[in-house]
This record gives structure tokens, sequence and C-alpha cells, in this order.
């Protein structure tokens, strides 16, 4: 399989820069698989699972919080608001934030802007909890008082 220049960068840091045979993200239109020789595109992505096939034919998993893919001529180029992988994932801490994102979201029922950021908490938890195998990405309401 031809390999293909590709980039994960977030604000902190470069998570990935070097040559892979297939990248599957998810876009706001649904997933799409990119390999070497692709046409040009740019999408936006949904807080989700990137899958990457490495140069050496094993597969990675990144918990990736939303951002764009850019697929140029010589280079597919992932930026993202956060991106990490699957093992670099605590599962404590995410769990920890999931609970505190239930919490914001009981108390911000009436103020949409706060639910909106709650909300979103909560997608990156669960999607950080699936992709490092502690978790199965299914919201639990919080519990009624």
């Amino acid at each position: 399989m031809r390999l293909f220049k590709f980039t994960i960068v977030t604000p902190h840091r470069t998570l990935f820069d070097g040559e892979i045979q297939e990248v599957i993200a998810r876009t706001t239109e649904g997933d799409v698989g990119i390999l070497a020789g692709h046409a040009r595109y740019a999408a936006i992505l949904k807080t989700g699972v990137m899958t990457v096939k490495m140069e050496n034919g094993s597969i990675r998993k990144a918990a990736v919080a939303g951002g764009v893919i850019k697929v140029s001529d010589d280079k597919t180029t992932v930026l993202s608001t956060a991106a990490e992988w699957a093992e670099e994932i605590d599962p404590d801490w995410a769990e920890r934030s999931r609970q505190d994102a239930l919490a914001k979201i009981e108390q911000a029922k009436n103020e949409p802007d706060r639910l909106e950021r709650a909300n979103l908490k909560l997608q990156r938890a669960l999607n950080r909890l699936s992709v490092s195998g502690h978790g199965t990405g299914t919201i639990q309401a919080p519990k009624k008082k």
C-alpha cells in the first residue's frame, strides 16, 4: 500500500508527523477514509475516533475533539482542538470529566450556552473513554434527586 504524509496538530502539540497508509476520520458528514492519492478535500471533524493505519501496517486510534481535515496533493493535515492516542488517555480522569459534565448539564438546564458547553464536555469525555477502551460511549442521564 502506498504511503502519504500525515500530520495531526493541536494548539498544544504536534501529535503525529510522518507517513501512513490510511486514516479514517469522523466528519460532520460521516466517516471518511483517506488513502494516498486522494482527491483534494476539506471537512469539519466531529468529536470522535480517528483510526490511523501506520507505515508498518499497525493500527492506532486517537480521540479527536473536533477540528478540520485537509487533504492536499502532497499531504493530509488534521487541525484539532485536542487529540490524543488511546494509550495516552487516563480513564480515571476521563471518567471524572464525564461526571463533571453530567453535573454541569443538570445545573445548566435553563442556560442554553452553559448547557451546550456541558454537552460538548460530555461528548469529549465519552469519546475519550470509548477510545481508551474504558467506556461504551453512551450517555447515562444524571440521577434525579
